[in-house]
């Protein structure tokens, strides 16, 4: 076992969140149980070598924190249950494996942040084989560049019922100049270009659209190394993707940032247009939620006063 993460091709980053939306839905508008974003801190957990020793294992094993961005605007504060789980087969998106599956996490929570320590790299499945080892194997890479353990919460509030699922990075320094990824944190926002306080929601009047923008996180975009198909050091830079949400209105676009077809990065603006119609006036709250492509996440959340 101590070459599991030597050997097979290139694997990279890690999803996020998967959840079951109606096919009429518009993914920016919030309506009912949703989970918006999933991230783990620390985002990936790198060994100090690629030998399976006991130094390795107290990194791959130590413990994190699950943290999963849930939304339930009609739900009037109602009890939210969940149970979280670890798996081996990222194909299997709800972890219905019974023999290479663990339960992390249960319990009963409300709409907001769900926060949980976990220890999945710990986790054992019934044969007492590291689950870790379980990934490996299902791995048509082996593990090389990285092994990708899925971690998939399930909530359930009344008749509703939704799964998300997270891909976990575990790695090792395969090439010189690789180090663990750092998650990635937004700066703030600008709402027509006034800067957006998380604690006064600003007023807003009529049909807009009203812009919305990032502020500049250009150079927290990180530069990173990562192993090719001949064990030869591979130098990429991250692109941060933003997904915005609200319970009102709709975003355009709803996702933001990444790479343009010619390479460069995108710019983080968008545009909120509340409905033209049977819309009264209420507290509207958005979501934006940052992606690093590595499996790193997190969000920031936002309110306003709108009217007609």
């Amino acid at each position: 076992m101590n070459t599991w993460l030597k050997m097979g091709g290139l694997l990279l980053v890690a999803a996020g969140a998967v959840a079951c939306v109606d096919a009429d839905d518009v993914s920016s508008n919030v309506k009912d149980l949703r989970v918006l974003g999933v991230a783990v801190d620390a985002p990936e957990l790198m060994a100090p070598t690629c030998e399976l020793n006991g130094q390795s294992l107290e990194v791959l094993t130590q413990e994190v924190t699950y943290r999963a961005l849930l939304a339930d605007p009609k739900g009037e504060g109602r009890s939210i249950a969940y149970t979280l789980w670890a798996c081996a087969n990222p194909d299997d998106e709800r972890c219905e494996d019974e023999s290479t599956r663990i339960q992390l996490a249960q319990g009963t929570t409300t709409a907001g942040d769900l926060e949980v320590r976990i220890r999945p790299g710990a986790s054992q499945v019934r044969d007492g084989t590291l689950l870790l080892e379980k990934v490996r194997q299902a791995d048509p890479y082996k593990g090389y560049g990285s092994l990708r353990m899925p971690l998939v919460l399930h909530v359930t509030a009344g008749s509703e019922s939704v799964h998300a699922q997270k891909l976990m990075v575990f790695s090792c320094p395969i090439v010189p100049g690789m180090v663990a990824n750092v998650q990635p944190v937004l700066r703030g926002l600008t709402l027509d270009d006034q800067a957006w306080d998380a604690a006064a929601p600003p007023t807003l009047k009529g049909k807009g659209p009203f812009v919305v923008r990032a502020n500049d996180i250009s150079d927290l975009e990180e530069s990173y190394v990562v192993p090719g198909l001949r064990e030869e050091r591979v130098n990429l830079q991250e692109s941060w993707t933003i997904s915005w949400h609200a319970t009102l209105g709709e975003f355009s676009p709803e996702q933001t940032g990444g790479s343009d077809f010619a390479g460069g990065p995108g710019r983080h603006r968008t545009e909120w247009e509340p409905p033209e119609k049977d819309a009264v006036a209420q507290e509207v709250t958005f979501w934006a939620v940052v992606r690093d492509g590595r499996g790193g996440s997190s969000w920031l959340v936002r309110r306003v006063l709108w009217s007609p």
